[in-house]
């Protein structure tokens, strides 16, 4: 039987009241107890919450630990719970996903390859078969991750690699060992990869893989993105809902985008999936290298008849997932596709590079393709060329793909809420959709990137495209592209179809047009669905211009909405004008809605203004509300004013309403006072409510009062806590009093405990009181405790020395123990005594721990011996794993030696592994020397390289000095290789020259590709194209003729241009 009201079960009942009696008894909010456990503030709201899930094992033992009540009992109420089922009477809501091996491989969007098997004796189709798996450098990193995550330790990989190399093949077969362990996987997609993540991140169960395949989706979603990213990283770094595993795959265009550090000055867009790709990316190459094909031919030798066909195409240049998906197939189909086939393929890939969703509607497509027509074939086409067309795009390749497939949205199947019957119109597609082929989308991005759809592609969007996240794209699209009246139109579309960022666009337009009541009407709709900005904005620009009255109700209707920087704007607002107590009864009311902010920062201006008693007064008011962290305001206030007794008694109402820090600071200001008896007590209570460093400084009084045994006892008990560094701090302070024989004991405890690096630290600190011999012994009995990190450093320290005898003992004791970088050290010292065969063996060693060092460092030392040849092979072999630095070292050193063919070979294989940067630096030396056509040769091949910024500098050089033409040259072929910038230079030289055709001419080149949001001459850029036309381009690239924005026609009242 359940609890009626809330639907718990009556264990799950019986469990939150003990909780609930526990905390009252200790007398803890839920913050300080959620501080306490070691939890999260959500985790610890959600387990008390009547009606909610039933909490994990780990966080009933965590809250039954802070509270002192008995564990296995609760432990038991919770397994109870979990078997009957809580939350509504039918059980807690299982976490997202299913079983791995529930799962088939193409459900989760790895590339079919060949054609499907049959299931012997039976005409039904059966699985789908894989080609057998090539592992390679990727695969170990991912292993690595799956290995810490069944361990315990949550982690997130992102492949970053284009279309078609088998990131998601690699992220299927990584996780393959965790279906043994019984885990799960969830793939967010329904109704779309963004609402799903977003609504169901929070229900993500320890023991689950988040597969965030073509993670731009989910982290580049405008709306959504920054917040998903945010609930990714609180996934990951909260323990109690670990171990997880996220795994992603990311174009390398997105990656870049969602990397790039913003402009000074500029928004940042992506500054939270920064934060969450930092450091977690891996780079899968477009190629198989000699190991790889050897590895796929031995298969193919085996019977793999996928691998051996596939090896047959690509076994040359090494493209062999690609053409296993089917790749070449594909970009032929494109190529030689009829001509109406060709237009909805071209249509396809702009509406998809420009922001658009996976489904594109059958009739924009339609419409959207005329105008990609050459006159000659629109004369042509018949009465079914659409069908005709759609269905040429339908067949498909041998990979099992069709360069234009039509596909099915689920439909959104989401609980009715209060709301929906105030939504706006549906953003389902109406009628058949489309996808688009992985590949041929990305070939689009980079073919088509310089191109600005035709008036019939806009046409199409305006008439048929109807979410609005897809018409915010593209209104972002055209705005960037200067085509400023398909922006305008397709903006009031968007408001007409829910987006909020529309409605405070087309808002923002009323206000400059002098429709006031318009733009409130606009403003009130965003705040009714979420986005309370025009409201608050609005607002703003009436309180600028002098307009109190409206400002200040407008401010009110958007703090009705939860804009709470109305509620702080107002209260300034009042008291800017003199209106004290019209400021401090707008603070109550918000304060007795359970806002205490506009109090708190009333109570900030008054102390910032030097009024410190209205400052008080105001603190005292939030603490009345229930705000504990203003009695740490007033405790402050009062003891800068040299109150203490005071500031005590605002410390204790703090520590009574359940704030341990309150605790901690009110046992220092008796401990200042010379009352340690009080400050033990009071530190001893801070102590059992979990503040550790109260227990250092119990530990450091106990020691002052010469009661080291005490000190010692607390210091442990400091670790049955979690805190080892009491032990050490300990040991440091015997040693500072020249307790040496103490401090080592205590450092030696600390060791044992847990706390490696305390004898390491001690021993440091006798070195740096000139005392190597004793500093040596402590080094040594470091090293002795077994930890890898400390018989490193040793063996550095005796390698430093000269002792290399001593030091390869040592290193090899590390690399016994798992020490990557003792390998390495280790490889070096071999060379260096002439040992080359096993210098290389080490190496090699350490590449399968995931370290290139040691071979880069080897290839350097033959090279200065004067063996190139076998320094480019361990160049090479360094580069094939990832790192090409080597390369680059040698490449420098032959150029510096004047050997300028074999630095040019070694730049280019540096250049073919990713670091265009050699090439780079080759050029700009070439340049100097006076050698200019080799300089232009060498930017170039880093050009074609993907990397036009040598091409470029180039051009500034000739133009500093004065070489306008060949400046020019080098700009147009940098502009070729997809350097903005470079295009910006040529308007401005043609210009110069008087030559505003050609200049214009260019500047239409810049509108089409679109300006950059992160570009660093974006304002430039701009303001050159306003300048221009400033009523905008068509899209045919022709001046717009003047036209005005419709800001005073109703929503919907809209005309196409």
């Amino acid at each position: 039987m359940h609890d009626e009201q809330s639907g718990d079960s009556p264990a799950l009942t019986d469990l939150r009241r003990r909780l609930e009696a526990g905390r009252t008894r200790m007398r803890l909010n839920k913050t300080d107890l959620a501080a306490r456990a070691g939890l999260g503030r959500t985790t610890v709201w959600e387990a008390f919450r009547s009606g909610g899930p039933v909490p994990s094992a780990g966080t009933v033992a965590a809250l039954a630990r802070a509270l002192r009540l008995p564990v296995d009992e609760l432990l038991e109420l919770q397994r109870k719970a979990a078997e009957g089922g809580a939350g509504g009477g039918g059980g807690e809501r299982p976490g997202p996903g299913r079983s791995i091996g529930e799962w088939e491989p193409h459900d989760l969007e790895v590339h079919p390859a060949g054609h499907s098997s049959i299931v012997d004796g039976s005409d039904a189709p059966g699985t789908r078969v894989l080609p057998g798996y090539v592992r390679r450098e990727h695969d170990r990193l991912l292993d690595e991750a799956v290995t810490d995550a069944a361990a315990g330790r949550s982690r997130i990989v992102v492949l970053v690699g284009t279309s078609s190399t088998g990131k998601t093949r690699a992220c299927w077969e990584a996780v393959q060992p965790l279906a043994q362990k019984g885990w799960r996987l969830w793939h967010p997609s329904d109704p779309s990869r963004a609402e799903a993540a977003l609504e169901d991140l929070h229900r993500v169960q320890p023991r689950t893989v988040l597969w965030l395949n073509e993670a731009q989706h989910y982290l580049g979603h405008r709306a959504a993105g920054e917040r998903i990213a945010a609930a990714v990283h609180h996934l990951l770094v909260t323990p109690e809902r670990g171990p997880v595993l996220v795994l992603g795959t990311l174009w390398p265009e997105f990656a870049l985008q969602y990397t790039a550090l913003p402009a000074p000055g500029g928004d940042d867009p992506h500054s939270r999936v920064r934060e969450l790709l930092s450091g977690r990316t891996v780079i899968v190459p477009d190629f198989f290298d000699a190991p790889a094909l050897a590895a796929a031919a031995a298969l193919a030798e085996g019977g793999d008849g996928l691998l051996a066909d596939a090896l047959t195409r690509a076994g040359v240049d090494g493209r062999v997932t690609q053409d296993l998906a089917g790749a070449p197939e594909l970009l032929k189909r494109y190529q030689y596709a009829s001509p109406a086939a060709k237009a909805l393929l071209e249509a396809a890939m702009d509406v998809r590079r420009l922001g658009v969703g996976l489904h594109l509607p059958q009739a924009f497509l339609t419409d959207a393709a005329v105008d990609y027509l050459s006159q000659s074939d629109y004369d042509q086409l018949t009465d079914d060329w659409a069908e005709a067309a759609f269905a040429e795009l339908a067949e498909p390749v041998h990979g099992k793909q069709a360069p234009l497939r039509r596909t099915t949205p689920r439909p959104p199947r989401r609980p009715p809420t209060p709301t929906t019957a105030a939504a706006p119109p549906s953003a389902q597609p109406t009628g058949p959709v489309f996808r688009l082929a992985d590949y041929l989308e990305q070939h689009g991005r980079t073919t088509r990137a310089h191109l600005c759809p035709p008036s019939s592609f806009w046409h199409a969007a305006h008439a048929y495209l109807t979410h609005p996240d897809d018409l915010d794209s593209l209104i972002e699209a055209a705005d960037a592209r200067h085509r400023l009246q398909w922006a305008h139109h397709l903006q009031q579309r968007a408001a007409d179809r829910g987006s909020t960022s529309a409605l405070v666009s087309v808002a923002m337009l009323r206000v400059e047009a002098g429709d006031q009541r318009g733009a409130e009407t606009l403003a009130r709709q965003a705040a009714d669905q979420g986005n309370t900005y025009a409201l608050y904005r609005l607002a703003v620009i009436r309180e600028m211009a002098g307009d109190r009255e409206d400002a200040e109700a407008l401010y009110r209707r958007a703090a009705d909405h939860g804009e709470t920087r109305a509620l702080y704007r107002l209260a300034a607002l009042l008291e800017k004008a003199g209106d004290q107590q019209g400021t401090e009864t707008l603070a109550r009311q918000a304060a007795d809605q359970g806002n205490t902010y506009a109090l708190y920062r009333l109570a900030e201006i008054r102390e910032e203004a030097g009024d410190p008693e209205g400052a008080e007064s105001l603190y005292r008011r939030a603490a009345d509300h229930g705000d504990t962290g203003t009695l740490h305001c007033l405790a402050v206030l009062r003891k800068q004013a040299g109150d203490r007794e005071v500031a005590e008694i605002f410390y204790r109402q703090a520590a009574d309403q359940g704030s341990t820090y309150a605790l901690y600071l009110l046992a220092e200001i008796r401990e200042e006072a010379g009352d340690q008896e009080t400050a033990e007590t009071l530190y001893r209570r801070a102590a059992d409510h979990g503040h550790t460093d109260a227990l250092y400084r119990l530990a450091m009084l106990r020691e002052q009062a010469g009661d080291r045994e005490g000190a010692e006892n607390v210091a442990r008990e400091a670790v049955e806590h979690g805190n080892t560094g009491v032990l050490y701090l300990l040991a440091v302070r015997r040693e500072e009093v020249g307790d040496r024989e103490g401090a080592e004991n205590v450092a030696r405890e600390a060791v044992e405990r847990g706390n490696t690096g305390a004898l390491y630290g001690l021993a440091e600190i006798r070195e740096k009181a000139g005392d190597p011999e004793g500093a040596e012994s402590l080094y040594r009995q470091a090293a002795d405790h077994g930890n890898t990190s400390d018989l490193y450093l040793l063996a550095l320290r005796r390698e430093k020395a000269g002792d290399r005898e001593d030091a390869e003992n040592l290193y090899r004791r590390a690399a016994d123990q798992g020490s990557t970088w003792a390998l390495c050290r280790l490889a070096v010292i071999r060379e260096m005594a002439g040992d080359r065969e096993d210098a290389e063996n080490l190496a090699r060693q350490a590449i399968d721990q995931g370290s290139t060092w040691a071979l880069c460092r080897l290839a350097e030392i033959r090279e200065e011996a004067g063996d190139r040849e076998d320094a480019e092979n361990l160049a090479r072999q360094a580069a094939d794993h990832g790192n090409p630095s080597a390369l680059v070292h040698l490449a420098m050193r032959r150029e510096e030696a004047g050997d300028r063919e074999d630095a040019e070979n070694l730049a280019r294989q540096a250049a073919d592994h990713g670091n265009t940067n050699t090439l780079y630096h080759l050029a700009m030396r070439r340049e100097e020397a006076g050698d200019r056509e080799d300089a232009e040769n060498l930017a170039r091949q880093a050009g074609d390289h993907g990397d036009a910024y040598a091409l470029y500098c180039l051009a500034e050089i000739r133009e500093e000095a004065g070489d306008q033409q060949g400046a020019e040259a080098l700009y147009r072929q940098a502009a070729d290789h997809g350097e903005t910038r470079a295009l910006v230079n040529l308007i401005e030289i043609r210009e110069k020259a008087g030559d505003q055709h050609g200049a214009e001419a260019m500047a239409r080149q810049v509108a089409d590709r679109g300006s950059p949001q992160a570009h660093f001459r974006q304002v430039e850029v701009e303001l050159m194209l306003q300048r221009l036309w400033p009523y905008g381009l068509d899209p045919e690239g022709t001046p717009t003729p003047r036209w005005q924005p419709t800001a005073d026609a109703p929503v919907g009242g809209h005309r196409n241009p």
